[in-house]
């Protein structure tokens, strides 16, 4: 989200919601204090926005604003890469992997386990780190987060990647967001290693990681453009504590690999931490 215009709360905006509703600009008002901010979703479209609010100030947009020109329709999965194309490659590969592991099953996971897993003589072989650095199969050191165990595991990990991915890339750019998703990826992974557990994967590390920095940015510099419901906080932290405790076997959720969560919340909160004091110092992020 992009902070785009800050009025005094008493002041009626109705006309100007209206413009900006009928050009499909998607935006959102929030109260801080004694003004109200509004937010642009997409920051590509500031020119626009900053046209029809020096209409309003002027008085001049009428009651019924002209339909905006007709863009080109595009596909869902056009749509999505042209407004985060990383954070849109992301899901993409993850979607690739969840069928290729449907069609080839355990080949396609044995290619991306964090240590190389292989059956010998009736038993499973299962590699070390040290042999991952010394084979050069340095991918699965981050190919575990790509893989994905079940319908409902992939697509809540894409809502999320796509939620918190889409605002890191839009706001900050794609080298942003991608040091976060590689960072974010190995901390986890190797956090959940060094629980003693192989086989594992799912995008739900870097999540968190997007979550945590998401979320002090926008409580440590406002103006960044960045916004998380609190709610969706609440949720998500609830959640991941749910999900370590014994209750969540009883309901169906065990086996969740606790210990990426919480790795990649870190990584999220501290990385947060430091760029949104910088951002609030006016020190760039």
């Amino acid at each position: 989200m992009y902070k785009l215009l800050e009025l005094p709360r008493q002041q009626d905006i109705v006309a100007l919601r209206r413009a900006l509703w009928a050009h499909r600009i998607g935006h959102q008002v929030t109260e801080e204090e004694a003004v109200q901010v509004v937010w642009l979703a997409d920051p590509r479209q500031r020119d626009d926005a900053a046209r029809l609010i020096e209409q309003w100030h002027r008085g001049a947009l009428s009651e019924r604003p002209a339909s905006p020109p007709k863009r080109p329709s595009t596909s869902l999965f056009g749509s999505a890469f042209s407004q985060a194309p990383l954070a849109a490659a992301c899901v993409a590969l993850c979607l690739a992997v969840f069928a290729l592991m449907a069609l080839f099953g355990d080949r396609v996971v044995a290619a991306l386990t964090f240590v190389p897993v292989e059956p010998s003589q009736g038993r499973l072989m299962v590699g070390t780190l040290g042999d991952v650095v010394a084979s050069g199969q340095l991918w699965r050191l981050l190919s575990p987060t790509v893989m994905h165990f079940g319908w409902m595991h992939l697509v809540f990990n894409m809502l999320w990647l796509w939620y918190f991915g889409r605002q890191v890339e839009a706001l900050q750019g794609p080298l942003r967001l991608a040091a976060i998703v590689v960072v974010a990826a190995l901390a986890s992974n190797l956090a959940q290693y060094a629980t003693g557990t192989v086989l594992f994967g799912g995008m739900s590390g870097v999540d968190y990681a997007l979550l945590g920095y998401v979320w002090l940015m926008a409580r440590r510099a406002p103006a960044s453009g960045f916004f998380v419901p609190q709610m969706l906080v609440v949720f998500m932290l609830a959640w991941m504590v749910f999900t370590m405790t014994d209750m969540a076997g009883l309901f169906g959720f065990g086996n969740v690999a606790n210990e990426a969560h919480l790795g990649g919340l870190l990584v999220g909160l501290a990385w947060g931490w430091w760029a949104g004091g910088r951002a609030a110092k006016g020190d760039g992020t």
